[in-house]
């Protein structure tokens, strides 16, 4: 069972070690891909021009505001995870002290509203300043 442990916690560690040398490439490739997003989305914005305040920018100034959209938009989804984890965590702590007076429907339950409250605080935290500002948060997404 140690020996079994004592691999698994290897492969893990090589696992980081790989991942941390090809971190730099992945995140080229995902800086390429969001500039040609954020360029699709400007000449979408030029032809339509639905947002009037956007389509009254100029090129460079619409073309910073899309890539700092964008960069808020990675880093509001890293910042996701660990405020999903803790809440998770609390949630499940939680739960299990509700269950241990009401039995496992009252461990349920507390799971399932935590998960819906979780849900809607994190989607709407995450788009709601993009959104005031007219820019559609899809279209910048890259997963």
């Amino acid at each position: 069972m140690v020996v079994l442990l004592e691999i698994a916690l290897a492969l893990g560690l090589v696992g980081l070690v790989v991942s941390y040398f090809f971190r730099g490439r992945r995140d080229a490739e995902r800086q390429d891909v969001i500039e040609r997003r954020v360029e699709a989305y400007m000449q979408t914005i030029r032809r339509e021009g639905g947002n009037g305040e956007l389509a009254r920018m100029g090129d460079l100034e619409l073309r910073d505001l899309l890539l700092s959209a964008a960069r808020n938009l990675r880093i509001q989804a890293e910042r996701r995870w660990y405020i999903l984890l803790g809440g998770a965590a609390a949630a499940v702590l939680a739960a299990i002290a509700v269950g241990t007076e009401e039995g496992t429907r009252g461990f349920g339950i507390v799971l399932v509203v935590a998960a819906v409250v979780l849900y809607e605080f994190l989607g709407r935290r995450m788009r709601e300043p993009l959104a005031a500002r007219g820019i559609d948060v899809e279209r910048l997404r890259v997963e």
